[in-house]
């Protein structure tokens, strides 16, 4: 994700407009990662060094996650403790990617590369949600 596209999102009046843009890129990504995932468990599963079953039940779980995301993300006003989920959910997320690195899985290189990469772009939204739902509380939309 570029750090123009995240300006260019950003890029409101109305802080709540940014959350929901957050949230809704949010949904988007997980949810074509959970399709990739599910879809492509065995391929996918050997590049990275995870077992298919794994990463085809991870595949439907982010996919009914990025659902639920894509609904707060529809909202006019995201109720706050929902977006407050979301964002706990990507930091724990983005903390069990990286301890899997070293407790579970037998990554590929591949897999030490795509694992890293996609803690951080999680950790990247819990943040950027997080900035975006403390601007909206702040701006007295909430």
């Amino acid at each position: 994700m570029s750090a123009t596209l995240i300006a260019g999102l950003a890029r409101t009046a109305a802080p709540q407009t940014a959350l929901r843009r957050f949230l809704a890129l949010d949904a988007v990504v997980t949810g074509a990662n959970g399709l990739a995932y599910a879809a492509f468990s065995a391929p996918t599963g050997r590049l990275l060094g995870i077992g298919p079953a794994t990463l085809f039940e991870l595949g439907l779980f982010l996919t009914a996650y990025a659902a639920g995301v894509g609904w707060l993300a529809s909202r006019r006003r995201p109720p706050v403790f929902g977006v407050k989920l979301v964002i706990e959910a990507n930091c724990a997320w983005a903390v069990l990617s990286l301890v899997s690195l070293f407790l579970w899985d037998a990554p590929t290189a591949a897999g030490l590369a795509w694992i890293p990469a996609q803690a951080l772009t999680v950790a990247g939204f819990a943040l950027l949600q997080q900035l975006s739902l403390r601007a909206a509380v702040a701006s007295g939309t909430r």
